[in-house]
């Protein structure tokens, strides 16, 4: 069954929910179904975007202070998480950092800030600190800064932005078990806003917030309606003093498993394995083998995360060859 999903995926089919949670539950029969899903997943990934690998880095441009309640996030003022709290940093730093990883070969560099959005000083500030680095460097440039207006957008779109980031983090149904100050709906009309603006999309989620597979799924195929080019896949790394600080870690063979169903779902897509990645005993290259074709490398928002040098040299050991997606 899977390798004749696979067959009808190649030939253009898009598969349904029904069949993907069908393809789940077949690979959780045995080990050896499993590796027939990541095989079937990576040949996916090889028709359709070839060895091409995208990476990116983040920079935590403003930290803590967050008026929102995810209930994951460190970054939350409604928590007692241990976290540093600092104000927009300056041009000159967010310049740094992009110049530092243009020159490591990194391909995209994002400026993320805490909270539900930005005021209309700081969007100023960031928009003139995105022309300077446009002006220096050729790397491209993506943005998270919440939940902006079209106009907003627009205006980061003519400040040099390429791609706006907004995960959708977990399904509709569980998205109020995540968070109650914002709404499911909130994330989508920002990113069809982005999208209105002439901006590429980047949204994802969080694996592992209590959600069942058929939330999951449903996330998948919301993200393939809105036409998303890039889907991060997080995994929950609990964090101390926050309401998921007890929640298991997603073990390595399940990550696999939840990408590799991603890539018949999402077959043309980016996926990006994200937050999380250094939790997993081979820091996620057995999921680049299982259809992932993207990473954020580096330092997360607020934890570590795995270093440049050691990316390029796996992402190099797997055959994959460095291009924007």
């Amino acid at each position: 069954m899977i390798n004749h999903l696979k067959e009808q995926v190649l030939q253009g089919y898009h598969i349904s929910r029904d069949e993907a949670l069908a393809l789940w539950e077949a690979a959780q029969q045995s080990a050896q179904q499993l590796e027939i899903l990541c095989t079937c997943a990576d040949d996916i990934r090889q028709y359709f975007c070839g060895n091409h690998f995208d990476i990116c880095t983040i920079i935590n441009g403003k930290c803590g202070s967050c008026s929102e309640d995810c209930k994951y996030c460190a970054q939350s003022s409604h928590y007692l998480a241990e976290t540093p709290t600092y104000s927009l940093l300056n041009t000159d730093r967010l310049l740094s950092g992009a110049a530092y990883n243009q020159e490591r070969g990194i391909l995209r560099y994002s400026i993320v800030t805490s909270g539900r959005t930005v005021n209309p000083e700081e969007l100023d500030q960031l928009c003139a600190s995105y022309q300077s680095i446009q002006k220096s460097q050729s790397i491209s440039l993506c943005a998270s800064h919440g939940l902006l207006t079209y106009e907003q957008l627009l205006q980061l779109k003519e400040a040099g932005v390429v791609r706006y980031h907004n995960n959708l983090e977990t399904s509709r149904r569980n998205f109020p078990a995540v968070c109650t100050t914002h709404t499911y709906d909130d994330k989508i009309a920002t990113i069809e806003a982005a999208q209105r603006a002439g901006l590429s999309v980047c949204s994802g989620g969080i694996m592992g917030l209590g959600e069942t597979m058929v939330d999951r799924i449903d996330m998948a195929f919301d993200l393939k309606e809105l036409g998303v080019q890039s889907v991060p896949i997080n995994i929950l790394n609990p964090i101390p003093h926050t309401p998921l600080e007890d929640q298991p870690i997603l073990s390595l063979d399940e990550v696999r498993g939840i990408v590799a169903l991603y890539r018949f779902i999402l077959p043309t897509t980016a996926l990006r394995l994200a937050g999380g990645r250094e939790l997993l005993s081979d820091k996620g290259r057995s999921v680049f083998a299982s259809g992932a074709n993207a990473a954020i490398s580096g330092d997360m928002l607020t934890t570590s995360g795995i270093r440049i040098s050691s990316d390029l040299e796996m992402i190099q050991d797997l055959g994959f060859t460095l291009s924007a997606l």
